[in-house]
């Protein structure tokens, strides 16, 4: 089942939430809708959903190219996965499971026999057979995030929605669950859309991602593509840490204030593209102090102080690298960078 956002806007009040959303998703992908709180990433889901309606004349929602935007949520046969699970507490976990097929119409509803056949499949595929008998008040927060994401595919949804999934969850949980959701994934082939403001889940996770900021869709692409090839100082932020370097344009003066982070005139470098030295080997190397360097597990993280202006500088180095450069809290190194994005024709 392909899904086509085309032009959709979403305003409550005077508050426009969504502004002109484009966004194509094969059959079969898996999407992940990444963005800060208020970016309108879980707005965008529910309108897919129909959950919410879209502003009147902004745009459709079309499954398999047909347009769907003005049918509710009972037609469109999706699965939706809440973050706090909403399972119900007095059914078992095969019950809960079985609900959304118990609540068909009688003249679609499965025999008992079949019922009993659908969810022993899915207790099998969540690897949580020997549970069903279990209550949810007795599970972990993983394995009821399993039985959710089990009631869900119950009903053979065309689509599957996932609102924050993870999000209740301690940090070791979410990283099985997430190994989990993509080898699921991979039996099941449905198309998923899923939203997170985790960007490591996002990435490690997704086909696609589609990055978004103020209701719009900064960029939309691979995992490598948005992380190595940003399509704005926005983007490159928010995919992990970066260090900004004030750069300017060829013949401008040095005392020339520069402007804010998300406008042209800076030079953007991931802390593991930052390469430390003890002597200047290149004209554009910085000089600068070192203020911390602290191990975090096989990683070392240096804090460095430029001495030229007030800019700290954050570095990454592999544990054999820091070995072999041996630094020492308040010694001056020489700084240079690779794979630096400027974006707009600046250089620092």
């Amino acid at each position: 089942m392909s899904i086509t956002v085309r032009g959709i806007s979403k305003s409550f009040g005077p508050t426009r939430v969504l502004s002109d959303v484009d966004l194509a998703i094969a059959t079969g992908e898996l999407v992940a809708l990444l963005g800060p709180s208020g970016s309108g990433k879980t707005t965008l889901l529910r309108v897919i959903a129909g959950m919410e309606a879209a502003d009147p004349g902004s745009g459709a929602v079309l499954f398999d190219e047909q347009d769907i935007t003005a049918r509710g949520i009972g037609e469109r046969r999706i699965g939706f996965v809440f973050q706090h699970y909403a399972l119900f507490k007095t059914m078992t976990v095969f019950e809960n499971i079985a609900f959304g097929l118990r609540s068909k119409p009688w003249r679609e509803r499965p025999s008992e026999a079949q019922i009993r056949g659908k969810v022993g499949e899915l207790l099998d595929l969540i690897q949580l057979q020997p549970l069903a008998q279990r209550f949810p008040s007795q599970l972990s927060g993983g394995q009821r995030q399993r039985v959710a994401l089990a009631r869900a595919l119950a009903v053979e949804p065309r689509v599957l929605l996932l609102d924050e999934p993870f999000g209740a969850l301690d940090a070791t949980v979410r990283r099985d669950l997430r190994r989990w959701l993509r080898k699921l994934h991979e039996t099941i082939h449905v198309t998923t859309i899923f939203v997170t403001h985790d960007q490591e889940e996002a990435l490690e996770v997704s086909d696609r991602v589609a990055v978004m900021r103020s209701g719009r869709i900064e960029q939309f692409g691979s995992p490598q593509e948005v992380y190595e090839h940003p399509a704005s100082p926005f983007v490159f932020q928010f995919l992990g840490h970066y260090n900004v370097f004030s750069a300017r344009q060829a013949g401008t003066p040095p005392d020339t204030p520069v402007g804010a982070d998300d406008r042209p005139g800076q030079s953007y470098v991931r802390p593991h593209d930052v390469l430390i030295a003890r002597v200047a080997a290149e004209a554009d190397a910085i000089a600068a102090r070192v203020q911390h360097v602290g191990l975090v597990g096989s990683i070392v993280r240096v804090e460095l102080q430029r001495l030229d202006q007030p800019e700290t500088i954050d570095a990454e180095l592999t544990l054999e690298a820091s070995k072999a450069l041996g630094l020492k809290t308040g010694e001056t190194v020489f700084v240079t960078s690779r794979h630096a994005q400027v974006f707009e024709d600046y250089a620092i």
